[in-house]
């Protein structure tokens, strides 16, 4: 996937934003694991930036493009995770501007890949 020139940082940032306002048992599991740099590098490089990418680039691809990247898009998530990233598909945070008119059907895939695609 041909990643969206998205500072890094500012994905960094609402993570460790929504991070303050994770419920337990989700905000020990995924602190701990942030606290670890690769797998904080990770977790921005595999998961949270080709969701940016579909958000961003998702509103303006046509129906071929987007199913394509979304089927090369194959990262698991941890429930932890998907509590993390949820609201940056629904529009809340730094990201709300990406979210705007990305068609509900897209936004609905997007979730829909995150729940099917789950760790135990």
């Amino acid at each position: 996937m041909k990643l969206f020139s998205f500072p890094v940082f500012a994905v960094e940032k609402a993570v460790a934003k929504r991070l303050l306002t994770l419920e337990a048992p989700y905000k020990d599991w995924f602190a701990q694991r942030w606290a670890q740099k690769p797998y904080r590098k990770a977790f921005v490089e595999n998961k949270a930036m080709p969701l940016v990418t579909l958000l961003a680039k998702g509103k303006t691809w046509d129906d071929e493009t987007f199913n394509s990247e979304m089927a090369a898009w194959d990262a698991l998530f941890y429930p932890a995770e998907i509590e993390v990233l949820r609201p940056m598909i629904e529009g809340d945070g730094l990201l709300q501007l990406m979210q705007k008119n990305v068609p509900p059907e897209r936004v609905q895939a997007l979730l829909n890949k995150m729940e099917t695609q789950r760790q135990a």
